[in-house]
Order: C-alpha cells, then sequence, then structure tokens
C-alpha cells in the first residue's frame, strides 16, 4: 500500500524536516511568481494575534487550493501552517532590517511571550484546522547579545525575530506548550489533522 501523498504549501525547511519526522510523505506546492504571498501577511487593524493566525493561514490554504487546479496537479491533502510570536496583544512578524529585530529582541528581553501556530488541511472535498499557543520565557538580554545574534543573520525570516533551535536557545528559561509548535509545526495537531484525510501514525 504506497503511503498518501501530501503538499505542503511552506516554504520553511523547519516544517520539512517535522513532517520527514512523522514519517508523511510530500511535496512542496510554493507560490509562483505570479502570487503577492507576502500580502496574505498583513495585519488588518484591530486584528488580535490568535485571529490574525488563524485568518493567514486559511487565505495561504486558499491560494494553494487553487494553485494546485491551475497546475494540474494531482488530488491531495494540502497543508499550511503560520506561526505568530505575540507579546500580549503585539503581533510579532518578521523583521524588516536589523534595526527591527534588535527592537523585537528588546521587547522579548526578560520576559514571557506567546508563540501561535495554526495548521490547516484541506482536499478540496474537506477542510480541518487547528491552533496551538505556547508560552516562552526569554531571560533578559544585553544589548550585546542581541548585536551578536543579530549580525548571525538567524533572526530574519523567522516571527519575532529568532528560532528555537539555534543559539537563541539559550536565552529560553522555560517553555509551556509544544516545542514543535514553537519550531513552526506542532506535531500533534499536524497529525490530529491527517489522520482525517487517510494518514496513518
Amino acid at each position: 500500500m504506497t503511503a498518501p501523498l501530501l503538499y505542503l504549501a511552506s516554504q520553511s525547511p523547519r516544517r520539512r524536516q517535522l513532517l520527514d519526522q512523522l514519517g508523511v510523505q510530500h511535496e512542496l506546492l510554493l507560490p509562483g511568481a505570479d502570487e503577492d504571498a507576502e500580502a496574505l501577511e498583513a495585519v488588518q487593524p484591530g486584528e488580535q494575534p490568535e485571529a490574525y493566525c488563524v485568518r493567514v493561514t486559511g487565505a495561504k490554504l486558499d491560494a494553494a487550493l487553487a494553485r494546485r487546479v491551475a497546475r494540474g496537479l494531482p488530488p491531495a491533502p494540502i497543508l499550511c501552517a503560520d506561526t505568530t510570536v505575540a507579546v500580549d496583544g503585539l503581533i510579532l512578524g518578521k523583521p524588516e532590517d536589523e534595526a527591527d529585530a534588535r527592537r523585537m529582541l528588546a521587547l522579548l528581553s526578560g520576559r514571557g511571550h506567546r508563540v501561535i501556530t495554526a495548521v490547516a488541511v484541506a482536499d478540496g472535498m474537506q477542510r480541518a484546522a487547528m491552533l496551538n499557543v505556547s508560552r516562552v520565557e526569554f531571560a533578559p538580554l544585553t544589548a550585546a547579545q542581541i548585536a551578536r545574534y543579530v549580525a548571525s543573520r538567524e533572526p530574519f525570516g523567522k516571527a519575532g525575530a529568532y528560532a528555537i533551535q539555534s543559539q537563541a536557545a539559550a536565552w529560553i528559561v522555560n517553555i509551556a506548550g509544544s516545542y514543535s509548535g514553537i519550531m513552526g509545526l506542532p506535531l500533534f495537531e499536524t497529525a490530529s489533522l491527517l489522520e482525517k484525510f487517510g494518514f496513518e501514525f
């Protein structure tokens, strides 16, 4: 019996790694040059972090479903995810430049924050989604520590300007929730969703 195929509509190498950890065979289904993928991530006025994360993931999934049809690819479930870092009601996306990365890391210094990851799967007939919220506490950071981390280029392309699997792990005092969710794909929720589409774990 052949393993079911999954399309992953994400450029994140960490999500690929986590799907491999589950043993899920997958192919990338990435936006084309004609798609403005970044526009989907624009925050709407007054939007709360959890609602933002769910909305963006749903929009990414809608775009990926249309993309599969437009490209004439064989039917298979599509998985999308989005990760957001939040300090209270403030959404911290991917830093735009070094100053933005330093600003975000200074905000996270010496306090707790939420890492919110929404996951959604659809195959054109059914659709399912789940939300994971974890808490991460950072030790106080010096300006020199922040500057060294920003100079490593690790913050770029990461929500909240850090990755838990990078050298920033040295600053993490405590986590409550899902380590894989903080990485960008909560494996319990992902497996629970994929079981609805014929995957077995």
